[in-house]
């Protein structure tokens, strides 16, 4: 019988509704928190039990990630792979793939050091949209509007004393609706498209930040640049998010590759847990 191993840090919705449909599908279900795990040099496979297919759910990119490495390194099979996760979990290397692939997405820049950024800013020109390169749920993403904003963030990511606070992503903003969209792709398959609006008095969309979903009729446009955007950083079970320029179209922006889709679930009318199920069993058995 297939065991399904689920590394995880917290159980949410999301782990909830996979450990429900791996017990409806009949499978074995093998969940491990990251936190505990230990690993040495000298570890071989056999010293592990975690299954035939490892589903990486850590929310800690740096922890995920590094726990891939070691599990292939050990021969598991993980979705997603170090690559992917490595990839989507920083925001510069998923602008520069999606950019090298012909993806449309928001023009975005880098510098890195305090005095770069605020000469980018003023070249750039206001408002300008800033985020850290390793993060989710809207945190530390901000609209700067003005020099004294810039200075203002800029001062307090150099208080900050972390390597990745001085690495400055400058994204133009996009006049878009109050809305961004989530589609949720399995493997060859688009699973979910919602639509997900901000909460008012926010810009910042995440579901996880208050916003709420309404489903998004598919079309074939937004198809082909949710397909090439999952391509662009090694497909798997990834969260594609895009805005809708208004003489652009559609602008892939993020791609999330632990995705959370508990606002997708609760309008959308596939089965999305249950995707990702079979998706892993087919993966296993390739």
């Amino acid at each position: 019988m297939v065991r399904l191993c689920i590394i995880y840090d917290k159980i949410r919705f999301e782990e909830k509704a996979l450990l429900k449909k791996i017990n409806e599908k009949g499978y074995l279900p093998n969940f491990v928190d990251g936190k505990t795990l230990v690993f040495d040099s000298s570890s071989r496979k056999t010293d592990f039990d975690f299954g035939d297919i490892v589903l990486q759910r850590e929310i800690s990119h740096h922890r995920g990630l590094y726990i891939t490495s070691c599990l292939e390194f050990l021969g598991f099979k993980v979705i997603n792979n170090f690559s992917v996760i490595e990839i989507c979990g920083n925001k510069l290397l998923t602008s520069l793939a999606l950019t090298r692939d012909n993806v449309p997405t928001p023009k975005t820049s880098f510098a890195f050091s305090s005095e770069s950024a605020i000469q980018l800013m003023e070249k750039l020109g206001y408002p300008l949209v800033v985020k850290p390169i390793v993060g989710s749920w809207g945190r530390g993403v901000y609209l700067i509007k003005d020099k004294s904003a810039a200075e203002l963030l800029i001062d307090s990511r150099e208080e900050i004393g972390n390597m990745f606070s001085r690495i400055y992503y400058v994204q133009e903003q996009i006049d878009r609706p109050p809305r961004d969209i989530r589609c949720i792709v399995v493997g060859d398959r688009i699973v979910a498209s919602v639509y997900r609006f901000a909460p008012d008095n926010k810009w910042i969309t995440n579901v996880a930040s208050g916003g709420r979903t309404e489903l998004v009729p598919m079309n074939s446009e937004l198809e082909e640049i949710t397909f090439k955007a999952a391509s662009s950083v090694g497909d798997g079970i990834l969260g594609i998010d895009l805005m809708e320029d208004p003489k652009r179209g559609y602008l892939v922006h993020e791609i999330n590759n632990t995705v959370e889709f508990r606002g997708a679930s609760a309008v959308s009318h596939h089965d999305i847990a249950g995707s990702m199920i079979d998706y892993l069993v087919k993966e296993c058995r390739r």
